[in-house]
Formats: structure tokens, sequence, C-alpha cells
């Protein structure tokens, strides 16, 4: 049976004030990545008031986990999205189709009333190793 590992990387930021979950686990072939808010892990502050800057920083911390996996975002193949305003839809659509790889993922885009320390995006995905 595979084996559940953990991943870390400071090229992303830490679990969100200490909460109890990692960065990403892998089993298997496949990566698991927790939902990512655009914290720049060099200041632990946000990066960028808008969603398409908050969306860059959200893509470059996914992709610094997926690095530290042994991954890349080119291997995703499932994310779920979740925006404070699905008016910001369109303007996270553009930053995302920037960043995945054809075929595009497998995705869901969620309006939620809240995401953690006043986000306006958060992204967790799924690749394969």
């Amino acid at each position: 049976m595979p084996e559940l590992v953990e991943v870390r990387t400071d090229q992303a930021p830490l679990p969100f004030r200490g909460a109890p979950y990692s960065q990403a686990v892998t089993l298997g072939e496949l990566v698991f990545v927790s939902g990512q808010i655009a914290i720049d892990p060099a200041t632990n502050a946000f990066a960028g008031g808008s969603v398409r800057e908050q969306a860059e920083r959200v893509f470059s911390n996914l992709s610094a986990i997926l690095n530290a996996a042994g991954s890349s975002l080119e291997n995703v193949a499932r994310t779920t999205v979740y925006l404070d305003d699905i008016n910001d839809f369109e303007a996270m659509n553009e930053v995302y189709g920037v960043h995945v790889s054809k075929p595009a993922p497998a995705r869901s885009t969620i309006e939620v009333s809240r995401l953690p320390a006043g986000a306006l995006i958060e992204i967790d995905v799924i690749a394969h190793l």
C-alpha cells in the first residue's frame, strides 16, 4: 500500500497560522496540494490587492510546492478555485489560463463567503508525480 508522505518547502508559505495541515502530501503517484492563498513566503504578507495579483502569487506558491514534490503545474489534473467574489471569475480565469497546461485540468470554481486572512482567492490542486 502506498505511503502518505509530507511535502514541505520554504519557497511557499507554511501552514496558515500554524494550522495542522501539510503544504502537500504525496500518495503513490499523486500529489495533493493544500489550498494556497497569496502569502509571500519571504515576508509572510499578502502579495497584491487585486484578484489578478493574488492569483499570480497563488500560482507561484503552488508551483514551488509541486516542484518540491517532484511535479509541476504541467502535471495538474484537478483544481478547485475558491473566490471571495464570483465577479472576479474573468480576471482569475485570465491568470489561470496562463499557468495551466493543455489539456486544461478539471476544475471547480466556487464563490465562498470568506477566505483566510481576507484573501480574494484560494486554489488547491491534485497532480501526477
